[in-house]
């Protein structure tokens, strides 16, 4: 049976993202019997497959709870859950109450350890269709012309605990599971092509580096601090991925509008078992765009899951993210070196000048997660989960997550069986000989789980390379003394940043000398802040300059001459336009406004794949007064409303004050409650708008209101026109470029 609509449901209308569910619950605690409401319209769970990779003919919400009635884990039918047998109303609890005991056992232990890094993290269900491009250098099946692959793809920071926020200063993990026909294939990327370190033993060493202070924890989820800032400066790797980590990559706008990378060299075999070396590239068809630093500031307070409520919304909203997978192809030499680049170096990129990232692929996320515990907290990665035709190399980095990966889901998901979740299982048979264990749900038959044996007729067999065995690539291993060294290419620290710092355009160094300034303002230690110094001294004078000046330190000289590097376009991420798809829109508006122009403007951001969200002085609808149309369902309001949220904000004229526009209760609406008509709290939210370079449109007499804000009519994407439609229009213009960054321009010089 249905429930009763309420009377604020807004069924009937478009569909605003992250409304929890469907149908609309009703006011009064519902008594009519029913099952399950089954999952939102956007969300999935795992492919129905068994523990052993055999397809199941259910559906995969066959997983979740079903029945009307509440239940024991057993499935005993319960008449009251409320409260505890007791001897007497007044009496001790009985330690026969069964129900109580298993109830929080269960509660007890619902939590499992996180992860060490990475563990605050979001997820999407998507598919992968190849576009037969790397059939020439890969025999993988999934990359065969318009093979289609389910995957699942979860997004992470480094640092932060499960209860950190989304938009903190940090590298973002990419990682997507392949559910091939040929086994699972894990590609465990960050969005950030080179790492901190070259060697994995000194992985604990950067993780706890990077951690909070360990006699106090803190910094939460952040690397503005002393311990960082030592490490990175005695340990000059890790300049390369440290420039990275200031420049804009380390904040982005979305999970979205962020590129991955695979970091490592990796090596593909084709089906004649020719070889060739690669370096896998995602390229967000959105464009890689990134917030300001005030903007990661304001919604670490105001919506610390900003970049996971982004993501499950797009989703929803049909606006669904894509991503070219890429590859650039080196020769598989005995050196594996490119152009004198090492390719076992993790802290090295080859420039795309050099090695164009060739397309072979196309992913598309097109599903939340049914159950973020089932799927986002428990999927386990692992860089060794290879399929036929993909290969690892040597590098030292690579060695070490090889071991790491395994061993951490033993700790986490509670033994070897990890694989066996439904989010982790392959979609391909399963005949391991594996046995036993904690967590294991696969009913073995058979009596000799051992090779060779006769009692089960041989099976399993081992399979020939023509059935799709994996056959690791026999690459010679020269004769060598067992050394703790690293070969002499990893000694360069200093060129790939500066090669880095040169090709960014001057909005962006600007953006890198600001954030080299205030994390290392940050650091207490002076010998810390000058230590760092030097570092930046010899990637480029006015980079270390600039971030002397703001420290007010001596900016150090260079330790040597500075390396000769040819600039790489590529690594900029401030040119060309890109898709406006899922970019969130602002129309302000109050119950006087001209309502039929905003349902008319809603309409045409939804037909751009847009989101529009209107604001409005108070919560529920605008309008519906007699004679003037349907309402207009408010989402966002002048109190909850912040800049941050939208890419570009309208104006429907000039809203009065709302009734709650006084300090008292909102700070932002200031200490005169008779100080202006117009609700102050729209000051605030468009200045900040304006000074984070996001175009503003307006009609009607929204001009005033702008220019009172400190947004000139006339400056660069401020578009004041008398018809919402061509507002719009320049306003999606204005959005394919993210910014508008000539309203500031930069004062750092190019070259």
């Amino acid at each position: 049976m249905e429930p009763a609509k309420s009377e604020n449901s807004t069924d009937g209308e478009p569909p605003v993202p992250g409304r929890p569910g469907r149908p609309a619950p009703q006011v009064d605690e519902p008594t009519d019997v029913h099952e399950p409401w089954p999952p939102k319209p956007d969300q999935t769970g795992p492919g129905m497959y068994s523990p052993t990779g055999n397809p199941l003919t259910a559906e995969r919400g066959a997983r979740a709870q079903t029945g009307a009635y509440l239940t024991t884990a057993q499935g005993l039918r319960l008449t009251e859950s409320d409260h505890s047998l007791k001897a007497g109303e007044r009496g001790p609890v009985l330690l026969q109450d069964h129900h109580l005991r298993e109830k929080v056992m269960q509660f007890d232990h619902e939590r499992i350890p996180e992860r060490v890094v990475h563990a605050r993290g979001a997820a999407a269900h998507g598919v992968f269709r190849g576009y037969g491009t790397a059939s020439e250098i890969s025999k993988a099946a999934f990359l065969a012309a318009d093979v289609e692959t389910p995957v699942f793809v979860r997004f992470s920071t480094v640092l932060g605990s499960r209860g950190s926020a989304d938009t903190v200063r940090d590298t973002r993990g990419f990682a997507t599971k392949f559910y091939t026909t040929e086994g699972v294939f894990d590609l465990v990327g960050n969005n950030i092509p080179v790492f901190f370190i070259q060697d994995a033993i000194k992985f604990p060493d950067v993780i706890h580096a990077g951690k909070p202070h360990p006699d106090r924890e803190i910094p939460q989820a952040q690397s503005a601090h002393d311990t960082f800032w030592d490490f990175v400066s005695l340990h000059t790797e890790a300049t390369h991925h440290t420039i990275w980590n200031m420049s804009d990559r380390a904040i982005p706008r979305s999970f979205r509008m962020m590129e991955g990378f695979g970091v490592h060299t990796f090596r593909m075999v084709d089906a004649r078992g020719g070889t060739t070396l690669v370096k896998f590239h995602w390229k967000p068809k959105a464009g890689v765009h990134s917030l300001l630093w005030e903007e990661a500031q304001l919604l670490g307070g105001m919506d610390p899951d900003f970049h996971r409520r982004d993501l499950a919304d797009a989703i929803e909203a049909g606006a669904y993210p894509e991503w070219e997978l890429g590859v650039q192809t080196f020769p598989d030499t005995p050196e594996q070196t490119f152009e004198g680049i090492d390719l076992l170096d993790p802290t090295k990129i080859v420039p795309e000048e050099l090695a164009p990232v060739q397309p072979i692929g196309l992913l598309q996320l097109n599903a939340n997660p049914t159950n973020f515990f089932a799927e986002t907290e428990q999927v386990a990665f692992h860089p060794g989960h290879l399929v036929p035709g993909i290969d690892i190399t040597d590098d030292p980095l690579l060695a070490g997550r090889l071991f790491s990966y395994l061993d951490t889901q033993i700790s986490r998901l509670g033994g070897p069986n990890f694989p066996q979740v439904p989010v982790n299982r392959t979609h391909a048979p399963v005949n391991d000989m594996q046995r036993d264990a904690m967590h294991q749900t696969a009913v073995h038959s058979g009596v000799a789980p051992y090779r060779p044996n006769s009692l089960d007729g041989g099976c399993p067999f081992l399979a020939g390379t023509e059935d799709h065995g994996y056959v690791e690539v026999p690459v010679p291993v020269p004769a060598a003394t067992k050394v703790r060294e690293a070969p002499a290419s990893f000694s360069d620290h200093t060129s790939h940043p500066r090669r880095f710092w040169l090709s960014l355009t001057p909005t962006e160094r600007e953006h890198v000398v600001a954030a080299y300034t205030f994390e290392l303002s940050k650091c207490d230690e002076n010998a810390v802040k000058e230590r760092n110094l030097r570092v930046l001294a010899d990637i480029d004078p006015e980079l270390c300059g600039q971030v002397a000046a703001g420290l007010g330190l001596p900016a150090p000289g260079p330790s040597g001459p500075l390396p000769d590097v040819t600039p790489s376009p590529a690594l900029a991420q401030i040119k060309g336009s890109w898709p406006v798809t899922g970019r969130v829109i602002g129309i302000i508006a109050d119950d006087g406004a001209d309502l039929d122009s905003v349902r008319t403007l809603r309409e045409a951001v939804l037909d751009g794949g847009m989101v529009p969200l209107v604001v409005g002085p108070h919560g529920g609808r605008l309008g519906g007064r007699p004679g003037g149309g349907e309402p207009v369902v408010v989402q966002r309001t002048f109190a909850n409303a912040r800049s941050v949220e939208f890419d570009a904000i309208l104006l429907a004229g000039t809203p009065a004050r709302g009734d709650d526009a006084y300090g008292a209760r909102d700070a932002k609406a200031g200490q005169d409650p008779a100080a202006a008509d117009t609700d102050p709290r729209l000051l605030p939210l468009l200045s900040e708008a304006y000074r984070h370079a996001k175009p503003l449109g307006g009609w009607a007499d929204s001009a005033d209101l702008l220019a009172a804000a400190g947004c000139p009519p006339h400056a660069p994407g401020v578009i004041v026109g008398d018809e919402p439609r061509a507002v719009l229009a320049e306003i999606t213009g204005l959005l394919r470029y993210h910014r508008v960054w000539d309203r500031f321009p930069a004062r750092i010089a190019t070259g």
